[in-house]
């Protein structure tokens, strides 16, 4: 190796962000990282967003897939708030139907009720004016007896 041209191996000390921090030999010294094998979700198993700078907006807003799915999500939520309104009315016009049936039913009830009572009119006046009769007949017999 040829001398003096070679940079200096040092002990350095790398901090992460998340507080960890170890020793390496570096030509560097030390450094800062965002993140190290203490806090990273491969070697940890556990899922962490990692968006360094908001790249996954940069991203969706480049390829306008986050207007897409914007777009998306208020179609369903017109779809959800229409299928509750044809719900609600068709709740409302199974009540009418409802309402309408029981007055029918008590229209039909009352007129069977006045037809009954007509009836029961006639067959009272029949009774009545059949009863006349018979008595004028009776009263019409005693004085044809008694006549003779």
């Amino acid at each position: 190796m040829k001398p003096d041209i070679h940079p200096e191996y040092k002990v350095g000390t790398v901090t992460c962000a998340c507080g960890h921090s170890f020793q390496v030999r570096s030509t560097v010294g030390d450094m800062n990282v965002e993140i190290c094998s203490a806090c990273h979700p491969f070697f940890t198993g556990k899922q962490h967003l990692v968006d360094s700078a908001g790249r996954v907006e940069k991203f969706m807003k480049k390829y306008g897939l986050a207007d897409k799915k914007a777009a998306q999500e208020k179609a369903e939520e017109v779809k959800a708030v229409e299928a509750k309104a044809a719900e609600q009315k068709a709740v409302e016009e199974k009540a009418a139907a409802e309402r309408q049936a029981a007055e029918a039913k008590n229209v039909a009830v009352k007129a069977e009720t006045k037809v009954e009572a007509k009836a029961e009119a006639k067959a009272e006046e029949q009774a009545e004016s059949v009863g006349t009769e018979s008595k004028t007949e009776k009263v019409e017999d005693k004085e044809a007896v008694t006549n003779s």
